[in-house]
């Protein structure tokens, strides 16, 4: 994959018919009218599910009460489930309706280790302590799409429109573990466009390439010969010595990469205990470059580091194996532009004094800038807008190489957070989240709608898929053939919090998950 030219803007405007922009439509308005109403009118589900999914607060590949319940949601309104999707058990596809257009929507499920945190707090306090939670705000998205979803359906049945909607979680996302499997199983073989959400504290929309990096993520585990570290160490051969020769080496080997490189990764397997020569021992990289032919690079030269620290330390290097990949992301210009007009036409949530103050007091503990939450629409960014050097990844990228998609960044956190971490679980069950979830919902259903009733907008974004986007880039995997989901991910941090976590599952007798806690709202003090 290489980066856009910046030239694009002239190719674009060579291509008939790309533009979304079209004559008014006063059925369409109206419709988006009704559809923004549905939606308040089902505010009180926004909330139940932002915060019984927040209640969960699963890691990846072990979201089984997460897809269990929002699964369940949609078959009982009428959705047919698919479970189980691509050898993952925990995810779905779930479809309504019939006929073209086929548009998907999507959004992560997964938490962060150590992120359990009490909501509304502005500070560290835990639930139970150690414990996962949403310290990335995954709680919100899928919850955010079936709003979408069960508005447009309801408008398409009173209508009597053709048309397919199918809604898809991502599992495992922040080990980038799930989505280009999902590919590979042909989830998206049919589809004409996918639309996809993401927790952020504003409406961040844009085209063309972002400003990410493609992933590989890959756990090399090394086999040696155990032995009695004191009284037989000769006889030992730690395979331990051969992941730390390979760590050594990856640092020696980073003075000579390329300055757009990021790479970084954990021992998951030391060995047993210190008086027993270590006879296996693993260490889980993630590589990170500019494309997916620096990427696979990268990918090459640990793999040969790995073989040669096996041969230093008269260990084997036993299994290479890909937990996740990701292509840079790039985001459809029709589809895009018509998301960006329906975000204008929503406006940002209607923030009101405990909001503000809830956000300032976060900020204010974090030492940033206690500007507060935002109260306008950012504008509609291009590759010429895009922030420079940005090293972040999502597997939503093979997604967008497959078909055309546009990510919706809605406004359900605080600005300022670190990101992956425990202050980011704060808003996440709060009127700040359930209030941005309603509005992304909103933006969400009336691009799902335009979609439907606008065969040129589906054209035109195809059009830019395929005569723009993918014309020189041609998607293919970074991920072998015989690779397989690593479904074992998390499996016994779950297995060690799960039970207590289920303590403090949300119930839905108590108003809000803040009431079931015994938390205030609004927050007192108020912070100006």
């Amino acid at each position: 994959m290489r980066t856009f030219p910046r030239c694009i803007g002239l190719l674009v405007a060579l291509i008939p018919a790309l533009s979304a922009a079209q004559a008014p439509d006063p059925r369409l308005e109206r419709l988006k009218s009704e559809l923004a109403a549905n939606i308040d009118a089902r505010a009180k589900l926004a909330q139940q599910m932002v915060d019984q999914v927040f209640s969960f607060g699963e890691l990846g590949m072990q979201e089984v009460e997460t897809s269990k319940y929002l699964s369940g949601i949609l078959e009982k309104n009428g959705f047919t489930v698919q479970r189980g999707v691509a050898g993952i058990p925990t995810a779905f596809v779930a479809k309504w309706g019939s006929g073209s257009p086929v548009i998907s929507l999507g959004s992560d499920i997964d938490g962060i280790p150590q992120a359990n945190q009490r909501p509304a707090t502005a500070q560290r306090d835990w639930v139970v302590t150690g414990a996962p939670g949403h310290g990335e705000g995954h709680n919100s998205g899928v919850p955010l799409n079936i709003l979408a979803a069960l508005a447009v359906k309801d408008v398409m049945t009173r209508e009597h429109m053709s048309g397919t909607i199918m809604l898809w979680p991502g599992v495992a996302e922040e080990q980038l573990g799930s989505k280009a499997f999902l590919v590979r199983a042909g989830v998206f073989k049919d589809v004409d466009a996918n639309l996809f959400a993401h927790v952020s504290d504003e409406f961040g929309i844009s085209w063309g390439d972002e400003s990410a990096l493609a992933l590989i993520s890959a756990l090399f585990k090394f086999r040696g010969q155990s032995a009695h570290a004191a009284g037989a160490p000769w006889r030992g051969r730690s395979a331990l010595d051969a992941v730390m020769t390979m760590a050594n080496a990856w640092e020696f080997h980073r003075e000579h990469m390329e300055l757009t490189q990021r790479s970084h990764y954990v021992i998951t397997d030391g060995g047993d205990q210190p008086n027993v020569v270590p006879s296996t021992s693993a260490i889980w990289f993630y590589f990170r470059e500019r494309d997916a032919e620096h990427v696979l690079k990268m990918f090459e030269d640990g793999k040969q580091i790995a073989r040669a620290a096996a041969q230093a330390t008269f260990t084997q290097l036993d299994t290479v194996q890909v937990i996740g990949t990701a292509w840079r992301p790039h985001q459809n210009k029709p589809i895009a532009e018509a998301m960006y007009a329906n975000a204008v036409k929503v406006g940002m949530p209607a923030w009101d004094a405990a909001d503000q103050s809830m956000a300032r007091s976060v900020q204010k503990m974090m030492g940033q800038p206690d500007s507060g939450l935002a109260t306008t629409v950012s504008k509609l960014r291009s590759p010429a807008d895009a922030p420079s050097g940005g090293t972040g990844s999502d597997d939503i990228g093979d997604i967008t190489w497959n078909v055309p998609s546009v990510t919706l960044y809605y406004p359900a956190n605080i600005p300022g957070t670190p990101g992956h971490n425990w202050a980011d679980a704060i808003a996440m069950a709060t009127p700040i989240a359930h209030k941005g979830v309603v509005a992304g919902a909103k933006v969400q259903a009336m691009t799902l709608l335009d979609l439907m009733m606008q065969p040129t907008l589906v054209s035109s974004a195809k059009a830019y898929f395929t005569d723009v986007q993918t014309k020189t880039i041609k998607y293919k995997p970074l991920m072998a053939p015989t690779d397989q989901p690593a479904t074992w991910l998390n499996a016994d941090k779950m297995a060690r919090y799960r039970e207590e976590m289920r303590k403090y599952y949300y119930d839905p007798k108590y108003g809000t998950y803040l009431q079931q806690l015994g938390i205030k709202w609004p927050p007192v003090p108020l912070v100006p």
